[in-house]
């Protein structure tokens, strides 16, 4: 039997009934090659097991964790790529001191996010979940609509917390709504700033100028709590929050007291500080907070390109060659990882 290419998927890739829990993501590029040999791993209490993915080449990994304690002890593991662009749920030093790259999919992500993040500003603007409640209420509640006008946009300002990958989307499809742009980056090319008209601005200025604050940065020290109760009672009164990156990055506690004392006028929430997020958090009781269950991106379109990236990334490695999206960069001077690509390029490097 010849030597196959063996790819784990985590488990929650599948229902129980084994149908595919996504169906856009497409596994057929994989399924239908037969150098390569396709499996689920479940996780135990939420994270992936050494001993699932033993004699595996490499890992797609959804929700479940990679630990340290994941690393099967074989050392053949070369991959482990993210369904998406957070790694925080990695041990990216574990990775890198066992010969592991890290991949993410920051094409198939691009668009989706940016697309919500814009939804959250034009759902929060319009007033859009008091305005359906009150239809719901039949005649009374249309008697009070003139108390729920909407804000228009034009004149307004848009800023990025991170002008990154998606923070640049952001700009580029709302360039047609007539909002000024801001952004605070200090890893930024400042060239980019002036291609797409934003004004790149310090931290504090932020917080201060912005109708609309968009966060998009990843989570790391430097960032967690990076809009806390200092910062937020910089804002207007009139602006609004929006967090579409990780949970930390927002000092929940400091926000909830923000929007209750009217020290902004309210947020959009996709991710949480503790997800999934319990049913008593105090954020839920808001009216002038709309939140989504850390998936406002999840869309057809979004998995598909998540899913074909991943996908590349598996068959690059395949082929001995160094996949994009690589998180931990130093990976690709590591010899043990070398050897694995010289390994697999002498296997597998052609059809």
């Amino acid at each position: 039997m010849a030597e196959t290419f063996k790819v784990a998927l985590s488990g929650d890739f599948r229902r129980p009934d084994g149908s595919p829990a996504y169906p856009s993501f497409d596994l057929a590029p994989l399924r239908d090659d037969p150098r390569i040999e396709l499996s689920y791993v479940q996780p135990v209490d939420g994270v992936i097991p050494a001993a699932g993915l033993a004699g595996q080449d490499a890992l797609i990994l959804l929700v479940p964790r990679f630990a340290r304690a994941s690393v099967p002890a074989d050392g053949r593991l070369a991959l482990v790529a993210r369904f998406g662009v957070g790694y925080d749920s990695v041990d990216v030093e574990a990775c890198s001191d066992n010969g592991i790259a890290l991949c993410i999919t920051p094409d198939g992500v691009r668009r989706p996010v940016a697309v919500s993040i814009l939804t959250f500003v034009l759902a929060l603007s319009q007033r859009l979940l008091i305005k359906d409640r009150i239809c719901r209420e039949g005649p009374a509640g249309w008697a009070k609509r003139s108390d729920y006008m909407g804000e228009g946009l034009i004149g307004k300002t848009l800023g990025q917390l991170g002008i990154g990958n998606i923070g640049a989307e952001v700009f580029r499809l709302a360039k047609p709504f007539g909002l000024r742009f801001i952004a605070h980056d200090p890893y930024v090319d400042p060239a980019l700033a002036r291609e797409l008209g934003v004004e790149l601005v310090g931290l504090e200025e932020l917080f201060r100028r912005a109708d609309f604050l968009s966060v998009s940065v990843p989570l790391s020290e430097a960032t967690r709590h990076i809009v806390n109760a200092e910062r937020l009672a910089l804002m207007k009164p009139t602006a609004w929050l929006i967090n579409t990156s990780r949970g930390p990055t927002v000092d929940q506690k400091a926000l909830y007291e923000a929007l209750v004392a009217g020290r902004i006028q309210g947020a959009g929430l996709d991710v949480f500080e503790v997800e999934p997020a319990p049913a008593d958090e105090p954020l839920f009781k808001l009216d002038n907070v709309i939140c989504t269950p850390h998936a406002l991106c999840w869309t057809d379109e979004c998995f598909a390109g998540i899913g074909a990236a991943d996908v590349a990334a598996v068959q690059a490695v395949m082929r001995g060659e160094v996949p994009r999206g690589i998180v931990n960069r130093a990976i690709t001077e590591n010899p043990v990882w070398r050897k694995k690509l010289d390994d697999y390029r002498a296997r597998f490097g052609s059809a």
